[in-house]
């Protein structure tokens, strides 16, 4: 099957009122596919859930262990966080370990998307910084790699060592030289690939031992992110959320334009899903429904059902549907 198929339905009264397509794939560490719906030949755009990919030469370079890097920057250099003061006062201490400030990142400034510090913001007429961005911590892991590099200012140009480096790492996990690449909402470069072949690195990192310095570096990350849901994500968010809910551990990361990765050490496998029309909520419920599926999430855990079977209410506060899986994950 070639064409993307519902994963995630909508339901008001006896029937769907609307339906989110997608393409999902389950890999083992060979690049065999274990289980998929849809298209897994289908060229994506991984955006954010490439992060931990993007992060890797920042511990085979030998930059994380020269700068003293611990796990709480490791999960904050693959995730997409909230702004909330546990994410940005981390990220500052970095920035500020290296004798860099917020003008140092290329990443652009926004509005938090944590109710308390957006709210902080607003009531005191003060503008975002750099460091609010979601992918600040990422931007201080290239900043930290390219201390090391030794690179000019531009480090997201993708002529740069640090994004050269990058590429090289997302076409050795993937398997797969990168079609083209665009340029992210952060400014970085963002490479395509196929949907299994994200799959497929994802259980890379799933499966990766000891012997390697890529592999240990994988490992690395993906503990640090387990031990951090809070950090890769924030307080209501789905990837921590659904990280602390899990009975096994599972790395969770987002996307933007709805994708999806999981991370499962003990199987030894990855999923990566996309949502074609882009809706983050039937991503939610369409990751959650494959963690159920897989025996990894209990179902009538309330995480779980926040995402998936989540009922939609009005503004009285009365059930008038729910967001559920399709009949192929159900």
């Amino acid at each position: 099957m070639t064409q993307a198929v519902p994963l995630t339905e909508i339901w008001r009264g006896p029937a769907p009122e609307s339906v989110h397509l997608g393409h999902a794939v389950i890999c083992d560490a060979s690049g065999g596919i274990v289980e998929a719906w849809g298209n897994p030949e289908e060229v994506v755009l991984p955006r954010s859930s490439a992060k931990m990919i993007q992060a890797l030469p920042l511990l085979t370079s030998g930059a994380a262990d020269a700068h003293g890097l611990g796990t709480e920057q490791l999960a904050l250099g693959c995730a997409s966080h909230s702004g909330a003061a546990i994410h940005t006062d981390r990220v500052t201490r970095w920035l500020n370990g290296l004798g860099l400030g917020d003008a140092d990142f290329r990443c652009g400034a926004h509005m938090p998307s944590d109710p308390a510090a957006h709210k902080a913001l607003l009531c005191s007429d003060t503008a975002p910084c750099q460091v609010h961005n979601n992918c600040s911590g990422k931007h201080s892991g290239f900043l930290t790699l390219n201390r090391h590099l030794g690179g000019g200012p531009d480090y997201v140009d993708p002529g740069h060592p640090v994004q050269r480096a990058v590429m090289e790492a997302f076409e050795m996990v993937t398997d797969q030289t990168s079609p083209y690449h665009v340029i992210d909402g952060c400014s970085a470069p963002n490479p395509a690939t196929t949907l299994r072949a994200m799959a497929r690195a994802m259980a890379w990192f799933a499966g990766a031992g000891e012997d390697k310095a890529e592999e240990r570096a994988a490992r690395r990350l993906w503990q640090a992110m387990i031990a951090h849901p809070a950090l890769v994500a924030g307080e209501g968010r789905a990837c921590t959320e659904l990280m602390r809910a899990t009975t096994e551990p599972v790395a969770l990361k987002t996307g933007a334009e709805a994708f999806f990765i999981a991370i499962l050490p003990e199987r030894k496998i990855g999923v990566a899903l996309k949502i074609i029309d882009g809706g983050t909520r039937g991503a939610e419920c369409a990751i959650a429904s494959i963690l159920v599926r897989l025996g990894a999430l209990d179902p009538d855990h309330p995480s779980a059902r926040k995402f998936r079977n989540a009922p939609i209410t009005n503004w009285r506060g009365i059930e008038t549907g729910t967001i559920r899986p399709a009949a192929v994950l159900a």
